[in-house]
């Protein structure tokens, strides 16, 4: 008996940690305001109960999350700050951002694509140059959002640390009577995000080697070379540059991922055991994640490894450094965000594009200078 009553003050605990997470989000708290007790550990392991998943995950309804345990201290995010590398630099020429521009879908029909199109100062029409393409476009390239991505070209351009590239910020895919996404709302509840960057299959590689590369190549000198083609995101943009790199590495062949979401969403927390089970791909992949980055609790208040961000993440690198993959990361104390990775971003992209054409000719003034805007033909 009195084990039995245990149990229920034990259940009892639990539910009402379920509602107090739910109001927690329905007032707006983070993770690090919420009222859920604060511990140095992290959750221990439970035993699924028969009923978990009620659905499977594509057919889970979204619902808001519940405020995890956190460890005691500052907030995880409070030791990132963007550097110099994400700011306008005097002296530094800055490309122009073009758009937005609307890309109807096939893969997807009913949708279409909003997108800016970033060209440097130094692009050149006679030469063929380097892309990279971002997803959750409006988010990466806001110029007062955690990443900034325009001015990190800016500077690493300038510098030689990057190739010239044309950079590409895509929306998630949306019908005409819903709103585009923007940084407050990336488009979970209200875009076709949660299909297009979380499925595993390559409709969303389509409308980015099928639909929006024809456009490009018909207006830029975009380089045929998939060496030359970089791809990233954020959260569930970060799977969906994966997604696309791993279905089409003979398009795209770099991998930007920071809090990469390879959880079960919609079957992501598959992709280890995929890498493992598959020839190596010819792609080179950066992850950037963080250790409070969502712990696997955020659904019921029970942990479940499938949903755990940081382990799925740390699961992936290992699968990727078994099968010799060219992969680079790192681990930081961030919550689930950009805070980490924006501040990163010039040193994730330096590596990502450290193979860019080089001379080491000492006559080389071209070479030894830094770039120049290219003069504008009338």
């Amino acid at each position: 008996m009195r084990m039995i009553k245990m149990m229920k003050k034990i259940t009892g605990m639990i539910a009402a940690l379920g509602i107090a997470g739910w109001v927690g989000v329905a007032l707006g708290q983070s993770a690090a305001q919420s009222t859920a007790p604060t511990t140095a550990q992290a959750p221990a392991p439970a035993q699924q109960p028969s009923s978990w998943p009620p659905l499977p995950s594509s057919q889970q309804p979204q619902r808001p999350r519940i405020p995890e345990p956190m460890p005691p201290g500052p907030d995880p995010n409070s030791q990132y700050r963007l550097g110099p590398d994400s700011m306008p630099q005097e002296g530094v020429p800055k490309g122009e951002i073009r758009g937005p521009y609307e890309l109807p879908s096939n893969a997807y029909p009913g949708t279409s694509h909003t997108y800016w199109v970033y060209v440097p100062a130094q692009y050149d029409p006679a030469v063929p140059v380097a892309l990279m393409v971002y997803q959750d476009g409006k988010s990466f390239k806001n110029e007062d959002g955690d990443f900034r991505a325009q001015n990190v070209m800016d500077n690493l351009i300038y510098r030689h640390e990057i190739p010239v590239m044309i950079g590409v910020f895509i929306n998630p895919g949306r019908t005409p009577e819903q709103a585009v996404a923007n940084p407050q709302d990336w488009g979970d509840r209200t875009t076709n995000r949660p299909t297009e960057y979380n499925t595993l299959d390559d409709k969303y590689a389509r409308v980015i080697t099928e639909e929006l590369m024809p456009v490009l190549n018909k207006e830029y000198n975009i380089s045929k070379d998939p060496e030359m083609r970089g791809i990233g995101g954020s959260s569930s943009g970060a799977i969906a540059a994966f997604t696309v790199a791993w279905q089409r590495p003979n398009e795209f062949r770099k991998v930007l991922s920071n809090v990469g979401s390879f959880v079960n969403l919609r079957g992501g927390n598959a992709y280890p055991d995929i890498v493992l089970a598959n020839d190596r791909k010819p792609i080179r992949v950066f992850l950037c994640d963080g250790r409070n980055d969502h712990r696997g609790t955020g659904r019921t208040g029970v942990y479940h490894e499938e949903d755990d961000w940081f382990f799925q993440n740390v699961r992936l690198m290992k699968a990727l450094t078994q099968k010799g993959y060219d992969v680079n990361y790192t681990w930081g104390m961030n919550l689930h965000g950009g805070k980490f990775g924006g501040a990163i971003l010039p040193d994730m992209m330096r590596w990502l594009w450290r193979d860019g054409p080089v001379s080491t000719d000492p006559t080389d003034m071209v070479e030894r200078g830094f770039r120049q805007a290219i003069a504008k033909k009338n």
